[in-house]
């Protein structure tokens, strides 16, 4: 990210909400189910599969986490009654994994236990590095019970090609990505290409240990590497899949479904969007700088 980029990213938190909103619509369903749900029609339509994910991390009180704990039971329902071709994915922390350990498990395990009976997949999301060895630790004592869940696996910590390591002895299910939180250096390889060599690293051992895996990346020369491991690994579309943001790189998305490969789109609601839409930006300056223009054109 040049200076510049880096500058305009700044002066995010100094724009009115109500213009950031207007440039976080692309990246968000809205603030209701109902909105995701109309979402994730679309998107089925055209026949891309979807998560669906209730905004909002990091609660510190047992009565908010149970709260987001429902919120989880209704995508569930709404997946159902709607007949979607969707799964959802869930964060720890929103279900009280800073709070207590056992509490969190509990929370979790009533979702899976619900899923399970809808046939509906869970995807259990990787949050920053300080959650890493406690959502590894729940994966691991669901997992037996409840096979209807994945992992997310963030290829620029350090330490990720050892725990997928352990993890395809249970024969885990893996979505794979980059990782956006801010890691110190020694945890965390900070140059692109390390990122990217680790990631195609750590895809080949997934694949070559026949564990499902979500491919989940925007980045063409990732894209390019995982068409490789397919081919020469001679891996079915049953076996992996293709996973994007909403809003993000649209063309290319309709691109890799078109040339006969599983797509499934992240689909965020809730009314925590402004925290997780200013990731996005963060990743794309670009539409930040369009943001910060905004308060100079009457938001235009």
């Amino acid at each position: 990210m040049s200076i510049f980029n880096k500058i305009i990213v700044g002066t995010l938190p100094l724009v009115p909400k109500n213009i950031v909103r207007k440039f976080a619509n692309r990246y968000i369903a809205g603030d209701k189910i109902e909105h995701a749900v109309n979402v994730t029609k679309k998107l089925n339509e055209k026949g891309i599969i979807g998560t669906i994910d209730v905004l909002g991390e990091d609660v510190f009180n047992k009565e908010d986490a149970k709260r987001a704990k429902q919120e989880c039971l209704a995508v569930l329902d709404a997946i159902d009654k709607h007949k979607l071709n969707a799964n959802q994915s869930v964060k720890l922390t929103s279900l009280g994994l800073k709070i207590d350990f056992d509490f969190c498990l509990a929370n979790l395990t009533e979702i899976l236990t619900i899923a399970n009976s809808m046939n509906i997949f869970i995807r259990i999301d990787m949050e920053d590095s300080t959650c890493t060895i406690d959502t590894i630790r729940i994966y691991e004592e669901v997992h037996e019970h409840y096979p209807n869940c994945g992992i997310v696996i963030q290829s620029y910590l350090r330490r990720s090609y050892n725990d997928v390591q352990e993890l395809v002895e249970l024969n885990a299910n893996f979505r794979l990505c980059k990782g956006i939180y801010i890691e110190p250096e020694e945890i965390a390889f900070k140059d692109k290409q390390e990122i990217r060599d680790n990631y195609i690293k750590i895809l080949r051992l997934i694949m070559e240990n026949n564990c499902n895996v979500g491919i989940a990346t925007h980045d063409d020369y990732l894209i390019d590497g995982a068409y490789k491991l397919i081919n020469e690994l001679k891996k079915t579309n049953r076996e992996y899949e293709f996973q994007m943001l909403l809003g993000v790189r649209e063309n290319l998305r309709d691109k890799i479904l078109k040339g006969g490969h599983r797509v499934r789109v992240y689909i965020p609601y809730g009314t925590h969007w402004y925290e997780y839409s200013i990731r996005r930006f963060k990743e794309n300056p670009q539409i930040a700088g369009y943001i910060v223009k905004s308060i100079f054109t009457g938001g235009k």
